[in-house]
């Protein structure tokens, strides 16, 4: 695939001041084959892999091997799943408006009934506090799946484990494809605010997703999940991106870590399930400009230090680049190269947040929860297999209490919200 400078400029939506800036050697630095970097290989076939390579998930299993207190934790998690009942959007107690118990229902994790309203409707906002009311809908039983499936995985990729591989296709073949189980591919019901008919901010709801995939990678197939399940799971997430595709408009105009996240999961599931043309326009007409309006020049984000948990979402933001950025070889772009005529770049919006990482510099922010520095580990670990950045591998070394922590995705962790998936 090929550009000129002209339609690179149109695909990006720069208007003719930032075109007259726009040099052919800045914008080539988007374009296919620039920085010599080899595109991953075709993803959906075990040995394949989406987000981390296979040296990076080989240096897992080296590293977990050499500690044996990561491992022993390890497998009492992973065995820990072994018994769990499997988790469904069918089992919650109220269906969806709908009716249908295969849809998929949840609330905005911060919203509140308005205490000035005798009713209380309609519910309002308030940034970084949970209500409890929402760990009573899907948005639980999806963390619970979205936790045990990358932990049986993970073991099962380091120790061998049949049993555990087995079982995180039975989780994965109850929310994705039993007829009497399965999700509806949709969020038509995701984060509606009690007293409001329109719809949220449903599709921040399924990001774990994206590394549930990356897991799903690692899996050998067994009689519990087979080429035909692995292509069943491919055609669910083709389906639920045509819906995101139709009905995301909101999102994907979202300014903050919600549009970014909106293009991270679109590039995902289109690689994954082999729409590659889909995820190259998504980043081509969308990806780019969120680099020139959410990262200053200096590395800062200003929409996300405007939250009341600004290093959560400053992370959260960066890390979605980043699974954008991990693909993006493989469909002939580097964001990581990328650079507005002004300076604005991935690079130095990591670079802005390592001495909060590290240590060296106290967050002077808004964060009215703890944040919890393992959360970095991913982000680094994602960074540092794209781009030269000595000091990333050492601060990586330094957040991670274990090896794992640089492969998956909490948002129970990142988010320090309590979900009930009785994990140990």
């Amino acid at each position: 695939m090929s550009f000129t400078r002209r339609q690179f400029i149109r695909v990006a939506g720069l208007g003719a001041p930032a075109a007259r800036l726009w040099g052919t050697a800045v914008a080539s630095q988007i374009l296919a084959g620039q920085t010599g970097r080899a595109a991953q290989p075709e993803t959906g076939a075990r040995g394949g892999t989406l987000l981390h390579d296979e040296a990076t998930w080989a240096g897992f299993r080296t590293d977990l091997l050499a500690r044996p207190d990561s491992r022993a934790l390890l497998a009492r998690e992973a065995d820990h799943w072994l018994g769990q009942p499997l988790p469904s959007v069918v089992n919650k107690a109220k269906p969806a408006p709908s009716g249908d118990p295969h849809d998929y229902m949840s609330l905005p994790p911060y919203a509140w009934p308005d205490p000035k309203k005798p009713d209380g409707l309609p519910w309002i906002t308030r940034d970084g506090e949970v209500n409890p009311e929402f760990y009573k809908y899907d948005s639980n039983a999806l963390e619970i799946l979205c936790t045990a499936v990358p932990r049986l995985a993970a073991h099962s990729h380091a120790t061998g484990s049949d049993a555990h591989a087995r079982q995180a296709g039975r989780f994965l073949r109850t929310w994705f494809l039993d007829d009497a189980t399965r999700m509806n591919p949709h969020l038509r019901f995701a984060q509606r605010l009690p007293g409001r008919d329109r719809p949220q901010s449903g599709i921040i709801d399924t990001t774990s997703l994206v590394f549930l995939l990356d897991a799903v990678t690692r899996l050998e197939f067994s009689h519990e999940w087979t080429p035909g399940h692995l292509a069943g799971l491919k055609a669910w997430f083709s389906a639920y991106l045509d819906w995101l595709l139709s009905a995301g408009g909101s999102e994907q105009a979202a300014a903050n870590n919600h549009g970014t996240w909106f293009d991270a999961q679109v590039v995902s599931f289109a690689v994954f399930c082999g729409r590659p043309e889909v995820a190259r326009r998504q980043i081509e007409a969308h990806t780019t400009k969120r680099i020139a309006t959410q990262i200053e020049p200096d590395g800062r984000q200003p929409h996300e230090l405007a939250r009341t948990l600004a290093l959560t979402y400053c992370t959260y933001n960066l890390l979605a680049f980043a699974c954008i950025a991990r693909l993006a070889p493989s469909l002939n772009f580097d964001l990581w190269a990328f650079t507005t005529p002004d300076g604005r770049n991935l690079t130095q919006g990591l670079r802005w947040l390592l001495p909060y990482y590290s240590g060296e510099q106290a967050w002077p922010h808004r964060q009215i929860r703890p944040f919890d520095f393992t959360n970095a580990a991913l982000v680094l670990q994602l960074a540092s297999e794209q781009i030269r950045e000595p000091s990333l591998l050492p601060i990586r070394n330094k957040v991670e209490r274990h090896p794992w922590q640089r492969l998956t995705f909490s948002k129970a962790s990142l988010a320090a919200r309590t979900y009930s998936t009785g994990a140990p």
